[in-house]
């Protein structure tokens, strides 16, 4: 998912050109970010957003498969997360950027316009989240391991979808002379002539040289993404806590991003909010997965069942579950301890034979008694 980005905002000041190319490690940005196909603008942002969605229930589904889960699920959950992902993601950003929106000289009906930018993933992932839990309650599988099963897929697609700021000229941080600094271009309308700096052509100019800080979120999600599978591979993570350390590598990693943009931004006592937001969810994260249940659901515990899953924060319910599980997972090993290679017919003799080997077993120890009696008179 994308995050609020500066839109149609205009850059505040220029910089010497020559110096620019004087450094041929500086990024260029993309000449546009909308094609205009007749009537129809195709927009990259659109396009990313797409695709990451599609990567993530590509991926998540396998990852389900992998752990047992039924086949079908992820996408039948994803029909109830994706949509709520993302008109959350577009509430967040509004309620903390309203300033954009609402008040003189703005035009209110701009915040439905998702496609200009501006998706906040703190919103995202929690209507998401909702989402999810209807369509797990709906379908009748637990939500913590669903969500352990897509953790890295989720993140994977955000990693994707920062793809998409980069395209719109937005996300980026304050201006820098470090060799990796981004080339912010000036864009204008092919049509009108107006200044667009994300809807509009690039006319070569570069305005400003800024660091590029939604390539440094998506390479640390992409590393986050890497860890969670490594992680998960081996120590055997469930109950719903891969998902939350997914949650927290996200957060302290976006901590220390907000930290060097410098768009316009709703604060508190001077800091961002996105930055307060990323350390106070990053603390519930790190709760969550000290006091869920230790151990990973069995393949059982991921199908369908008429009894509804306890409350992600039941951590007593949820433990008494994970019990519940471990004890039919050890009677289904002692029913797969029989050697199903075998015919039937040579099952059923094995049987006889251990019955009358126990038949024989007593005749002789009935024997040995009516022995030792006949001694003792």
């Amino acid at each position: 998912m994308c995050c609020p980005g500066r839109g149609n905002a205009p850059v505040s000041h220029s910089i010497n050109v020559g110096a620019v190319n004087s450094v041929l490690a500086y990024i260029p940005s993309p000449p546009q970010g909308v094609w205009q196909l007749g009537p129809f603008p195709l927009r990259a942002y659109a396009l990313f957003i797409i695709l990451g969605i599609v990567v993530a229930i590509w991926w998540g589904e396998r990852r389900w498969r992998e752990r047992g889960g039924q086949p079908g699920a992820v996408l039948d959950v994803a029909m109830f997360a994706v949509p709520f992902g993302l008109v959350g993601g577009r509430i967040y950003h509004v309620a903390t950027d309203w300033q954009k929106y609402f008040g003189a000289g703005k035009h209110p009906v701009e915040a439905l316009y998702i496609w200009q930018g501006g998706l906040g993933i703190w919103g995202a992932v929690f209507f998401g989240a909702i989402g999810a839990w209807i369509g797990c309650r709906i379908y009748k599988i637990p939500l913590p391991a669903l969500g352990d099963a897509v953790a890295p897929a989720v993140l994977l697609a955000q990693a994707i979808g920062r793809l998409g700021n980069y395209f719109n000229q937005e996300l980026y941080g304050r201006a820098t002379e470090v060799p990796w600094g981004l080339e912010i271009y000036e864009r204008f309308d092919p049509e009108t002539g107006a200044r667009d700096m994300m809807n509009g052509v690039s006319t070569g100019r570069v305005l400003e040289v800024v660091q590029p800080t939604f390539l440094y979120e998506l390479v640390w999600n992409v590393l986050i993404v890497i860890g969670l599978v490594l992680l998960d591979k081996r120590y055997k993570i469930g109950h719903g806590r891969l998902f939350a350390l997914y949650v927290a590598g996200y957060s302290f990693g976006r901590f220390f991003v907000e930290l060097l943009r410098s768009d316009e931004a709703t604060q508190i006592l001077g800091i961002r909010i996105n930055s307060f937001t990323s350390a106070l969810v990053f603390l519930g994260a790190m709760a969550y997965f000290a006091l869920a249940t230790k151990g990973r659901e069995t393949p059982a515990q991921l199908q369908p069942g008429s009894e509804p899953r306890p409350w992600p924060w039941q951590l007593s319910a949820l433990r008494a579950a994970g019990a519940a599980g471990g004890a039919v997972a050890a009677t289904d090993s002692e029913v797969e301890s029989v050697d199903v290679t075998k015919k039937p017919e040579a099952v059923a003799a094995e049987q006889d034979t251990a019955d009358s080997d126990d038949v024989s077993d007593s005749a002789g120890a009935d024997d040995a008694e009516k022995v030792t009696d006949a001694k003792k008179s």
